[in-house]
């Protein structure tokens, strides 16, 4: 459990909590459980104020009663919103979380008591932001799956480490602050107590003690010591940048946090603007990024969303002396298609290339400029690029500027343009036009060019010519050159990756450009003008504005200071500047030598702070040794633990956490802190859980009848005569409903039919993201109420596979819950269970159990090692009684990883009542050979319809497995009486019996 050392006010910003036991209901204040069960053989009722969140227990002399069916109980939860009685969960839970906090069951030791020798396994969730609203239900799916990963290997005898922690500062913490009107530094204690109960209410068997926040000092003095070392390396450096800028949030947005033109968070609009920002270098580190993907178990599509990002492009760059220049000064463009330079027609460049308007526009044409340049501003460089399905539609656009350059071999007088498609950060800022080969110059020339640009066909595929070539014509590859000689150059009829090399060679020799590799990447932006964030250690002295004084080491963590100023000012100058006696400082003698400047001269701090990003960028090294005040991590640490071996979250974070976590672990390798090259080994991206499906029928309003949706669809967009639409929308519940193959249709006997309706009608049935505004979500505190936090756990994990998307279910819940109600009476009754020799069947049942539960967790596919302890629980239901404790108890260790608290107290009964954990047992092993059998299921028809599953010796004769079937009671209900006129038999498969009718 951690504990800052920043506060507000008497306020840690993340305080350690002990852990409630159990949760009520926010709706009830107080609730009792009738318990009747335990190794301590307690019997009575537990007591639950919700005010408190304590549980008190009062004896009884009476033994309340507990429902045998678990499906009426479970379905009277559902229906009342009450507790299910199906077994006593409640109190399972409460005391096995209680048993394993008191214990530190899940504490991984420190490395001096670790046995080294053994295998490690580091399983790691994407550490959450604290938001005021709690989790939600896709919260615990991905930590579900870590759970039980770190469970399995645990028993398996690996040493784990399975830590949590918050990334408390930066945006999201800071917006909800501001929203509520209470400082950062309380919301976010507040939200991470409610986080951290919620999180242990499901008992997950994360090492509390390795706990950590962003905001903890301790923790963001490291953050700091990074920086330094950036700054020392050349990596960090101040300039003076267009950026995106966003009035509502007050801050300046990295390049991956604007979605089409507006904020990540909020979706506020953004604007160009330049501004003096701290840049970190990472475009020197994008072949490495781009070449250790290949090293990585990654999902294919996350790489690939990397490789597109850092877009490397292998091209040249091409000088055109500018017409009007005395100086001989030339306009350098970037492309990746030398090859064609003789179908070089025009320029363009971006707004706000640095030679727009002092050395391009012309008088004539300033004002049409000024205006483009304003309006491209306002949009986003994927809007700018066409990635906005809105803006393809649009196709480019762009403004003359008045001034004309020279073609670098021909000489030829060619316009130059302002078009935003070309991003002042990529490559030189502008680049050639080329119509014929190029499809958006096609298009430009069309919408923009008109009569001053032409169209000069100068590659053909091989075996035509260019009078075959239709426009545009853009493959790179099997073309031929042509109409391409001039200025000593001569390209025709050589291949196109001949011709790209002549023409770069040509133009170097001559002074016109060279060789060059490009990236899409830019350099990160890395502050934010907010308040709640990592303070950079650096100052400005006053006699030198300009000059960077490093805060030296042993002078860290330098601290935010205490106020009430936190919100943003939409000025650009950051809250902080507000704290004058924070900001002014004077230069101390540990960092005036080193910087050059006289000891105790006043200075200023920055005032700027760094995003969000930065504390998540590392927190998976400082699990490994969260309470070293020393290093940031022991070396010995490190090599032990490193990398995380299985690191689970969203793909949402592809292009941000995931790049800049690489980035900064690339750094630490050549600095030598870290021994691998890349922090996490196997990534794997949870599907999203999406509402449950909401049924939708569409109502002509003339009419008052129903209509099919896509009708329905169509005449919600259209006026009825008199301002109102033609359709409307009416809920439907799933008692209105019924499915039908693939769609759902209105039932005949819904309420909702109206007279001389036409049926059947087909209903809209859809999932959408859960939202607020929808009305969808569902609070997970709900669910661990009414039917326990393994019943959750469960249900998240049979849902589907791990990666899908998936649709939530509240019946589905209650399916795993009367699983594992049965699972429980399993042992439940005086004459349950016993020290009986287990029969072959059963010990066949159970390895087949173990086998495909241990394949199945190994791979991740939860939902089929659930399915298969399902079957194992139907196959035990049906054995007499006692049955084997032997059995009954390796089931346990199956099902624990899964369902942890009942597991436990399955297995605490099972040894009469030894509450020893079983988290540390030894995994069950399977033996292929009890597996085998030399029976086979037969399905038994009649006329074609099963009636009866024997289990029959593989082999069995026609005429003794006909035999068999006959002796079946049932089947002897569909034939008694009747003609055998046929027998349809397939060894080992099937067996119908064809009788008279």
């Amino acid at each position: 459990m951690f504990t800052t050392t920043y506060s507000y006010k008497g306020v840690s910003s993340v305080q350690g909590m002990s852990m409630k036991n159990i949760h009520a209901s926010r709706s009830s204040s107080r609730w009792r459980i009738p318990v009747r069960f335990g190794c301590s053989r307690f019997q009575g009722n537990l007591q639950l104020n919700s005010t408190t969140s304590r549980a008190t227990t009062t004896e009884t002399t009476s033994q309340p009663e507990t429902s045998s069916d678990a499906s009426s109980s479970s379905s009277a939860a559902a229906n009342g919103g009450g507790q299910s009685q199906a077994y006593p969960f409640g109190f399972v839970e409460s005391k096995w979380q209680k048993y394993w906090a008191q214990n530190k069951t899940f504490r991984t030791p420190d490395i001096t008591k670790v046995d080294t020798s053994k295998p490690k396994h580091y399983v790691l969730d994407m550490f959450p932001y604290p938001s005021g609203a709690g989790l939600h239900v896709g919260h615990p799916e991905g930590y579900t799956a870590t759970d039980i990963t770190s469970r399995f290997y645990r028993m398996r005898g690996y040493n784990v480490m399975h830590p949590m922690g918050w990334d408390a500062f930066g945006l999201p913490a800071e917006q909800y602050a501001i929203q509520t009107g209470t400082h950062p530094a309380v919301t976010t204690a507040k939200n991470v107590e409610r986080f951290r109960d919620q999180l242990q209410s499901l008992g997950f068997s994360y090492d509390w003690e390795r706990e950590l926040a962003t905001t903890d000092a301790k923790y963001f003095k490291w953050t700091q010591w990074i920086f330094l070392q950036l700054l020392e390396k050349g990596l960090a450096y101040r300039a003076e940048v267009p950026v995106n800028w966003c009035p509502a949030l007050g801050t300046v947005l990295a390049n991956e946090e604007v979605i089409d033109g507006l904020s990540e968070r909020g979706g506020h609009p953004v604007v160009k603007k330049p501004m003096m920002q701290w840049m970190l270098r990472i475009t020197e580190y994008a072949d490495r990024l781009l070449e250790d993907l290949d090293e990585l178990d990654w999902p294919e599509g996350v790489k690939e969303m990397q490789r597109n990002w850092i877009g490397r492009s292998e091209g040249a760059s091409v000088s055109f002396p500018l017409s009007s220049s005395d100086d001989d000064e030339r306009l350098t463009v970037f492309t990746t298609r030398p090859d064609t330079l003789f179908g070089v027609t025009f320029v363009c460049v971006a707004p706000e290339h640095p030679w727009l308007m002092d050395k391009l526009v012309t008088e004539a044409e300033r004002e049409a400029v000024e205006a483009y340049v304003e309006a491209a501003s306002r949009k986003s460089d994927r809007e700018r690029t066409g990635g906005d399905s809105s803006a393809a539609a649009a196709g480019p656009s762009g403004v003359f500027t008045g001034a004309y350059v020279e073609h670098p071999t021909t000489g030829e007088s060619l316009p130059v343009f302002c078009a935003d498609y070309v991003l002042g950060g990529y490559g030189e800022g502008a680049v050639m036009g080329v119509p014929a080969h190029d499809e958006r110059d096609f298009e430009f020339q069309k919408k923009v060019g008109g009569d001053r640009v032409g169209v000069r066909v100068v590659v053909h595929p091989k075996g035509s010519s260019v009078e075959d070539v239709e426009l545009p014509f853009c493959d790179k590859d099997g073309i031929v050159a042509a109409n391409s000689s001039g200025g000593g150059l001569d390209i025709n009829g050589m291949a196109g990756g001949k011709a790209r090399k002549a023409v770069t060679e040509h133009l170097a020799e001559n002074g016109f450009g060279e060789a060059r590799v490009n990236y899409r990447l830019r350099d990160w932006l890395f502050a934010r003008q907010r308040y709640w964030g990592e303070p950079f250690p650096v100052m400005y002295p006053l006699s030198d504005p300009s000059k960077v004084v490093p805060v030296s080491v042993d002078d860290l963590p330098i601290t935010l200071p205490e106020t009430e100023t936190f919100q943003p000012t939409g000025d650009g100058k950051p809250p902080l500047s507000a704290c004058e006696e924070w900001v002014r400082t004077t230069v101390p003698e540990s960092s005036a030598a080193a910087a050059g400047v006289t000891a105790g001269e006043p200075a200023e701090r920055e005032t700027s702070t760094m995003p969000q990003w930065a504390g998540s960028c590392w927190y998976y090294l400082r699990f490994a040794d969260p309470s070293n005040d020393r290093l940031m991590i022991d070396p010995e640490v490190e090599k032990y633990w490193l990398p995380v071996d299985l690191y689970v979250g969203g793909t949402e974070h592809a292009t941000l956490h995931l790049l800049y976590a690489r980035f900064w672990h690339k750094v630490l390798y050549d600095l030598g802190v870290v021994s691998t090259k890349e922090p996490f080994r196997k990534l794997v991206n949870q599907g999203m859980i999406l509402g449950e499906v909401e049924f939708t029928g569409y109502v002509d309003t003339a009419s008052g009848m129903f209509v099919d949706p896509n009708v329905g669809e169509q005449i919600m967009t259209e006026e009825d005569g008199a301002g109102g639409a033609r359709g409307r929308e009416m809920k439907l519940s799933e008692d209105d409903v019924e499915k039908k193959g693939d769609g759902y249709y209105l039932r005949d006997d819904s309420p909702h039919v109206p007279e001389g309706q036409s049926m059947p009608v087909k209903i809209s049935a859809r999932a959408h993201k859960m939202s607020k505004s929808r009305g969808n979500v569902i609070n997970p505190d709900d669910v661990v109420f009414q039917y326990g936090a393994d019943s959750l756990r469960l249900y998240e994990m049979f849902m589907g596979p791990l990666r899908d998307t998936k649709v939530w279910s509240t019946s589905g819940v209650e399916g795993v819950h009367r699983f594992l109600a049965r699972a429980w009476r399993l042992m439940e009754g005086d004459e349950a269970f016993g020290d009986v020799e287990p029969t072959e069947e059963q010990v066949r049942s159970l390895h087949i159990c173990i086998k495909k539960v241990t394949e199945m967790t190994e791979g991740m596919a939860y939902n089929t090692a659930i399915s298969a302890m399902m079957e194992f629980v139907n196959d035990a239901t049906k054995w007499e009684q006692p049955r084997p404790k032997s059995v009954l108890h390796t089931f346990s260790l199956l099902l624990s990883p899964y369902a942890p608290h009942i597991a436990e107290e399955m297995a605490c009964r099972l040894r009469g009542g030894d509450e020893a954990s079983i988290a540390y047992e030894e995994w069950p092993a399977y033996d292929e050979s009890l597996i085998e059998t030399n029976e086979v299921l037969y399905p038994v028809q009649v006329n074609g319809k099963v009636r009866a599953k024997l289990m029959l010796s593989k082999d069995i004769t026609e005429d003794e497995a006909v035999a068999s079937a006959m002796a079946d009671e049932n089947v002897q209900k569909f034939t008694d009486g009747k003609e055998v006129k046929k027998v349809i038999f397939r060894s080992g498969k099937i067996l119908n019996i064809v009788v008279s009718k």
